[in-house]
């Protein structure tokens, strides 16, 4: 037995420590998941974009449970592969298609259909129902240009992928990619964030998101451990 790691409290409590199935909200990826991962890695090594996928994917799976109707069979694979076709946008013009108060809607675009068919792609080589992967396709092509949803699937897809910006992650790497100190990451995240976003789990996600992060920056907590 370890010796307990608390200085505080003397005793082992890891007796107690539920089973990570008995967890609400903890999660690992299964295998189907883990094999589009796989094959669309290589795609998402732009700007950030594989730790942005996994943070996302996550927010996704704790969408769906809280989204009545949502198909995991969908959403899923979908953020999983929603950004592969930043692959095919030269890694110094990325930023310039998605800077606040700019952008190139163009590239935006085309990130979109090259997305839509590297998924296609893939989904097609691992032996995705093709209404599955015509219906993935479909969000994926539009999950930025187009505001409205399609489906609850898309809206789903759609909330996953904003509500990243408003994480600890997400809010770290805006500061890096312009240069931003945390107040004004979290101002210019948020407000591009909570209007847009579309499903109500989704908004609750985001306004607690939003709420951590500004504690983090009030005086009264500068000092705490």
């Amino acid at each position: 037995m370890d010796s307990p790691t608390s200085t505080r409290y003397h005793r082992d409590v890891r007796a107690f420590i539920p089973a990570a199935a008995e967890v609400p909200g903890y999660l690992t990826m299964p295998a189907a998941h883990a094999a589009i991962w796989e094959l669309a890695k290589a795609h998402l090594a732009v700007r950030n974009n594989d730790s942005h996928t996994l943070y996302a994917y996550g927010l996704a799976r704790a969408l769906v449970e809280r989204v009545e109707g949502a198909d995991t069979d969908v959403v899923l694979p979908a953020i999983l592969l929603h950004d592969t076709g930043w692959s095919t946008v030269p890694d110094d013009q990325i930023l310039d298609a998605i800077a606040p108060g700019g952008g190139r809607p163009d590239l935006v675009r085309h990130h979109e259909l090259e997305g839509a068919r590297i998924a296609t792609q893939i989904l097609t080589t691992l032996g995705h129902p093709k209404p599955v992967i015509d219906e993935v396709v479909a969000i994926i092509d539009g999950h930025d240009s187009r505001r409205e949803a399609i489906s609850l699937n898309d809206a789903c897809v759609k909330d996953a992928d904003k509500l990243w910006r408003v994480t600890p992650h997400g809010l770290t790497i805006v500061q890096q990619w312009f240069g931003l100190d945390h107040d004004e990451a979290l101002r210019i995240c948020s407000a591009r964030v909570q209007p847009y976003l579309l499903t109500d789990a989704g908004r609750a996600m985001g306004l607690a998101l939003a709420a951590v992060a500004s504690i983090d920056q009030v005086p009264q907590r500068a000092g705490l451990v």
